[in-house]
């Protein structure tokens, strides 16, 4: 898939691109009192950028400059705008 095709509530998400822009992880708690690390970055392809949520280890595991591929992410909405994540069950690779 092309980032230009991404639309909020897609699931199964396959798709590409370089990590251009990134964010310091910072500390969250979610909803259900768990403490989590998460980093924004924008990841580009030749069609559009997107936001990119790295959750955890991922947080610290890639940065500006990165090719990679996200296999069976998904696509929500933050603000307004939609936000990429390879979620619970998603792959995130280094080309």
């Amino acid at each position: 898939m092309k980032i230009s095709e991404l639309k909020a509530g897609t699931g199964n998400v396959n798709v590409s691109g370089e990590i251009v822009s990134k964010d310091e992880a910072r500390d969250v708690i979610t909803k259900f009192g768990k403490k989590l690390r998460v980093a924004s970055a924008t990841l580009k392809d030749d069609s559009g950028e997107i936001v990119l949520s790295l959750w955890n280890d991922d947080a610290d595991k890639y940065v500006v400059g990165d090719n990679i591929t996200i296999e069976n992410g998904w696509v929500s909405e933050f603000k307004g705008n939609p936000q990429l994540s390879a979620g619970k069950f998603g792959k995130i690779n280094k080309v």
